[in-house]
């Protein structure tokens, strides 16, 4: 019996979603056979860089999806976050798997809130969304790079000065750390990454056994509002490296989606929303939205 192979970074969250995936086709498809095959991408071995010198152009997939070309695997895990919005000719995503809490979450060190800090407190993160956020929000702060998996964030949290650091709640709740979690950050406060939360299997186009494995995966409304999110990236061209945030929910049937784009410093700060049923006219929506109130000169500024 022909062995399913199932891609995936080997860093501890990746595994922890790749383990949900297998386990649940495990339980779908008793009779298959489903196994692991985990594997180092660029993003995981430079660590002393942050990602947005690097460039972002498939940075934690590409190795995968050079696995799924040459067909050493039948199918790749991914935080769909890490996805680039144009994916390589000949692969499409196959599943979008429910979404977990899609926002970002604050640990500090001692308990404190975000907004209770002291001035000039040193934040933890890497991400330019994050970083400038948090300055429109408190233009005191100060920011230490921060990169790796999530274990090294956290022991870099407690022996450093910082005084917390910012994670995606989604990856902070699949390790079980809830405990460790001061707040979840607001939509005022923090928009999310476009896809955050949501886990994404990729396949080759013409793999219609593994699509069809793969159907009963899929979670309608996560894929129809990750859909609209990644359609506003995609239209602003915007990579993971740069300020940019989407947030969709799906009510009755209706696509509820938040943009923002901000500059580096945090001083102007534009969101705009649309609502609709087309995932892809609603994403367009609210980028175009975005451009008549200044998008892409921010955007130009960052690149």
């Amino acid at each position: 019996m022909k062995i399913i192979r199932i891609g995936t970074r080997d860093s501890q969250l990746a595994m922890w979603q790749a383990n949900w995936v297998k386990t649940q086709l495990q339980l779908l498809y008793p009779n298959l056979e489903f196994e692991l095959v985990p594997m180092k991408t660029k993003g995981d071995k430079i660590l002393d860089v942050p990602l947005s010198k690097i460039g972002d152009k498939g940075l934690f997939t590409k190795e995968l999806e050079q696995g799924l070309l040459n067909g050493e695997l039948d199918m790749a895990v991914h935080s769909l976050k890490d996805m680039p919005t144009m994916l390589p000719k000949g692969l499409t995503i196959s599943a979008f798997c429910e979404r977990e809490e899609p926002r970002d979450v604050f640990l500090s060190k001692n308990g404190t809130l975000l907004e209770d800090l002291p001035t000039g407190a040193i934040i933890g993160t890497s991400s330019l969304r994050r970083k400038s956020q948090l300055k429109h929000f408190r233009p005191d702060f100060d920011f230490m790079d921060l990169r790796g998996n999530l274990q090294t964030r956290w022991k870099k949290l407690a022996e450093s000065n910082m005084d917390g650091i910012v994670l995606a709640a989604a990856g902070v709740k699949r390790l079980g750390w809830e405990d460790r979690i001061t707040q979840i950050l607001s939509e005022n406060m923090m928009i999310s990454a476009v896809g955050q939360g949501s886990v994404a299997v990729e396949i080759e186009e013409q793999r219609s056994d593994i699509q069809e494995l793969l159907s009963r995966l899929n979670h309608f409304e996560t894929e129809q509002a990750v859909r609209a999110e990644r359609a506003l990236m995609r239209k602003l061209e915007g990579g993971c490296q740069v300020p940019i945030g989407a947030l969709a929910q799906v009510e009755n049937g209706q696509i509820i989606l938040r943009g923002m784009v901000a500059s580096l410093d945090g001083v102007r700060l534009i969101k705009a929303e649309a609502t609709g049923t087309d995932p892809e006219m609603v994403g367009i929506e609210v980028a175009e939205r975005l451009v008549a109130l200044g998008a892409t000169s921010i955007l130009a500024e960052i690149r």
